[in-house]
């Protein structure tokens, strides 16, 4: 038995032996010259990109801002006459229309002023009417010599007197009226009104301080304020000033733009130390939602409408000052392209040089790959790109 148990301990350590010499004869093959040649020549995985086709479509391109809103009218309402304020005949922030009264302030003083001008006109008109008839009687006593040439001139000049006072008269009842007019506070634009700042039984007066009973801003349209580029300037607004210059706006809460409008105003002179030029839109506002002093986004467009080579924005790279994009070819190897851009167009990326229609590009995966590497093509929509990403 003990002799058995020998030779069964020998041949297990003939065993380990044999695979110790095995494995080290791989390690060596593995770590050779030519192993390490196979390994190097083996081609590295393709790395799976999204590639899409290059779009053309025609275009007119924007150029983007940001501004402010600002009403077309802004009124501050005072107080033409002084008195109390008697009644307040609005809520506030209600839309008014033009016309439509705001405040009274207490009309009786002023009544009874245009009472008074009214007897006045009256009895202006009397002594007139007595004068006029006590002229045209000295003229027939004249050519009689029935009268002192002195008296007939003074009854000339009664008369005259009469009829200048009955226009004196009529002015005073007109201003009269037009202060009683004036008591009742009337919106003088149709639009917004903000809140009443004096409330009823407030004594106003009239004069350089006159205090503010309430601010009124129009509705629609409605302004959009900002300043462009000289660039900007020069492409789109610095041509026939007739000429309608299209602009689109989003608010602060938008991905794009919702409302349209044109360029109504472009201001005289460029500020030289910033180098732009202040410009005014005029943008339909007919719900009301605008209010003046929202930021804005303002686009302005400009140009004739023509073709242009799109791609996804998320597909360009930047190599220090150069852009570029990775081209796949027909081996589905990706090919280093430089690229000259231009705007945005509805989310895609103008290409004014460097790239055709229908050429493919990696639109994702971009920092995946290098020049020359084979990649796995995943086939994608450029426009389900540029939303995505967005």
């Amino acid at each position: 038995m003990i002799r058995n148990r020998k030779l069964f301990y020998s041949s297990l350590s003939a065993l380990a032996l044999a695979s110790v010499i095995a494995v080290a004869g791989i390690a060596r093959h593995e770590a050779s010259p030519v192993g390490l040649a196979h390994a190097a020549d083996a081609p590295p995985p393709a790395a799976e990109v999204d590639v899409a086709a290059v779009i053309s479509r025609t275009i007119t391109e924007w150029q983007s801002y940001s501004g402010r809103l600002e009403a077309v009218d802004r009124v501050d309402v005072r107080p033409q006459v002084s008195g109390t304020i008697v009644a307040v005949q609005f809520k506030d922030g209600a839309l008014v229309k033009k016309g439509d009264v705001l405040f009274i302030i207490d009309p009786r003083p002023y009544a009874a002023e245009v009472d008074r001008a009214t007897a006045q006109v009256a009895a202006a008109e009397a002594r007139a009417s007595y004068a006029t008839t006590d002229a045209a009687r000295a003229d027939r006593l004249i050519a009689d010599n029935a009268i002192a040439k002195r008296d007939y001139e003074e009854k000339q000049n009664a008369a005259k007197e009469a009829v200048a006072g009955v226009k004196a008269a009529k002015a005073a009842l007109e201003t009269a009226q037009v202060n009683l007019g004036y008591t009742k506070v009337a919106a003088p634009v149709a639009g917004r009104v903000s809140r009443a700042e004096l409330t009823v039984g407030n004594v106003v007066t009239v004069g350089p301080n006159a205090p503010l009973l309430t601010t009124l801003v129009s509705v629609s349209p409605i302004y959009a304020s900002f300043e462009v580029d000289e660039q900007t300037y020069l492409q789109y607004l610095g041509r026939d000033r007739n000429t309608k210059v299209p602009v689109a706006l989003g608010l602060a809460n938008e991905n794009g733009y919702s409302r349209k409008g044109v360029v109504t105003s472009v201001d005289n002179r460029l500020d030289t130390s910033s180098g732009t030029i202040r410009v005014r839109a005029s943008i339909e506002n007919a719900d009301g939602a605008l209010v003046p002093g929202l930021y804005a986004r303002v686009k302005v467009g400009g140009g004739d409408a023509h073709p242009a080579v799109l791609i996804d924005d998320a597909a360009v790279g930047t190599d220090q000052a150069k852009k570029f994009v990775l081209v796949v070819d027909d081996k589905s190897h990706v090919q280093y392209r430089e690229v000259q851009l231009g705007g945005l167009s509805d989310g895609l990326r103008v290409v004014t040089a460097g790239l055709k229609p229908g050429e493919r590009i990696v639109v994702n995966g971009l920092q995946r790959v290098r020049p020359n590497d084979p990649v796995k093509v995943k086939a994608v929509n450029m426009i389900d790109a540029a939303k995505s990403a967005a």
